[in-house]
């Protein structure tokens, strides 16, 4: 790593701690508070899968990311400044999340989206780890954890979802209508 990347990278941390540090201070946004619902990862999500299961299945960066609530290095995503048009998809169970159309660049070093395919695909929880108030982002449907939402994302929703490119598959326009043609 040259020392000017080293540098960015080293900014961008530091915007997010003090994004995390001064977010903290504030009032839950009333657009992340409707996101709130149950499946957060345990026995009450609608499908779940044995951990030797996504073990074998999932690379080790999918799995950490998934299961163990970890984080990939900023930068290091396949899916960072990826343009093609498509859906973003859970790794761990194929739902829906995210479409092309709503993917920015939001300089963070993760794929970022202003919005959902559905806001019913997704499950927003608090999350206090590392000191810092975030709202942690998982799938509906297997609980995998997939990034976290802010309220600093552009219009029209105000929201900012950070996610970790270890956490999706991408599905190109192409592929979706190969598929449905079969």
């Amino acid at each position: 790593m040259n020392a000017l990347t080293f540098d960015l990278v080293l900014i961008i941390s530091w915007m997010n701690i003090l994004h995390a540090v001064t977010s903290a201070k504030r009032e839950t946004a009333p657009q992340i508070r409707k996101l709130k619902s149950s499946c957060g990862g345990g026995s009450d999500c609608p499908v779940s899968f044995p951990k030797a299961e996504l073990k074998k299945r999932l690379t080790p960066i999918e799995y950490h990311v998934t299961q163990e609530r970890g984080t990939e290095k900023a930068f290091s995503g396949k899916y960072v400044s990826n343009k093609e048009e498509g859906v973003y998809t859970c790794v761990v169970c194929g739902n829906q999340l995210f479409s092309s159309d709503t993917k920015y660049d939001s300089k963070s070093g993760w794929p970022a989206f202003y919005d959902v395919v559905s806001k019913k695909h997704i499950t927003v929880k608090d999350d206090m780890s590392h000191g810092m108030r975030r709202r942690e982002v998982v799938c509906s449907k297997c609980g995998a954890h997939l990034g976290h939402v802010f309220d600093d994302g552009p219009n029209p929703t105000g929201l900012r979802y950070c996610i970790n490119s270890a956490a999706l598959l991408f599905q190109s326009k192409s592929e979706i209508k190969f598929k449905s043609e079969l």
